[in-house]
């Protein structure tokens, strides 16, 4: 430690610099003090221009959960976007095809929950809160949304299967072949009764055949009545078709189906007869929608030509004298 000096004027000599103790701590104090705020000026800089490894790997994360955020987002809008397609589909095809009601628009953009159903988030101190309270919005209404298209699709194809089952049950061919249109014998209407000679309704039409031509089921269904008479219809056939539909098969020759057996359209059932109130080998063929006779013409769409068919309809129109009941 160097010795200092200084000189006195009083005694015109140097005299040896004595320090006090107080003077070392204050001294040891203020370099201390001074070294600290150097150091908490140079830390404030660096923090203000730099960052730190934590601050860094914090920003990173931040950036990374924004972009899964931004992908997440995009996918919800997407798949949103996407059923929506479906229930334009199902409003406005489906439905409208099937005989359907659309679903109301309030029905399928209803909310989901209510104030508090995010109330765990919302006390949360965190980033992004309110998006991440939006996305979470966004997935429950299109999780919402789905299901109402789900059930709406059981529904669409419960529908369906029921429109297919109603066209099997529709009486919708010819009960016997009849290529050249010339075997219908008298239609349905008010006719000429063939034993009593006055005009009577005649519930349905004849088809002359010889006897033992074949007789097909007209549509699907069961058979529910299979009787013989001595007058009247002689011997025939009853099919229940379901969906109000029946038809009768009369003056049959013989049977080839039972009671309780269920048919297609198309199975053979029977052959043509002459028995019952009958004048010449034929078929009685009977429509009936709900218990009410109905022209069975307007069913024979099937398997006939729009020129075939308007064929049918102006022989059927014809006022003769049928050949039975």
């Amino acid at each position: 430690m160097k010795i200092k000096y200084y000189y006195d004027t009083e005694t015109c000599k140097y005299e040896r610099v004595r320090t006090k103790t107080s003077d070392i701590i204050l001294n040891a104090l203020g370099l201390f003090f001074l070294t600290l705020l150097m150091a908490a000026g140079i830390y404030l800089m660096f923090s203000t221009y730099f960052e730190s490894p934590k601050e860094l790997l914090l920003k990173n994360e931040v950036r990374e959960l924004e972009y899964y955020y931004e992908k997440l987002n995009e996918e919800v809008e997407r798949l949103s976007t996407t059923l929506d397609g479906m229930e334009h589909r199902d409003d406005n095809i489906y439905r409208v095809v099937l005989g359907a009601e659309p679903i109301d628009k309030s029905v399928r953009n209803a909310g989901v929950g209510g104030s508090e159903r995010y109330a765990d988030i919302k006390e949360k101190n965190m980033l992004r809160k309110d998006a991440i309270i939006s996305i979470h919005e966004k997935i429950d209404k299109l999780r919402r949304k789905i299901y109402i298209e789900s059930k709406s699709q059981d529904e669409v194809i419960e529908l369906a299967e029921n429109k297919e089952k109603l066209f099997a049950a529709i009486p919708a061919i010819q009960p016997i072949a009849n290529k050249q249109l010339i075997a219908l014998a008298s239609g349905f209407g008010m006719r000429v009764h063939p034993i009593y000679k006055v005009k009577k309704m005649h519930t349905g039409v004849d088809f002359a055949a010889p006897i033992g031509t074949p007789i097909y089921a007209t549509a699907d269904g069961v058979i529910e009545e299979v009787n013989i008479k001595f007058s009247g219809y002689g011997k025939m056939i009853v099919i229940d078709h379901g969906f109000g539909y029946k038809t009768r098969y009369a003056h049959m020759h013989e049977f080839a189906a039972r009671q309780g057996q269920k048919v297609k359209r198309g199975d053979l059932i029977g052959y043509v007869g002459n028995t019952g109130l009958s004048t010449a080998p034929h078929l009685h063929y009977e429509v009936m929608l709900h218990g009410v006779m109905i022209n069975p013409v307007h069913y024979f769409y099937s398997d006939l030509s729009p020129g075939d068919y308007e064929k049918i309809i102006e022989l059927a129109s014809i006022e003769n004298q049928s050949l039975g009941m």
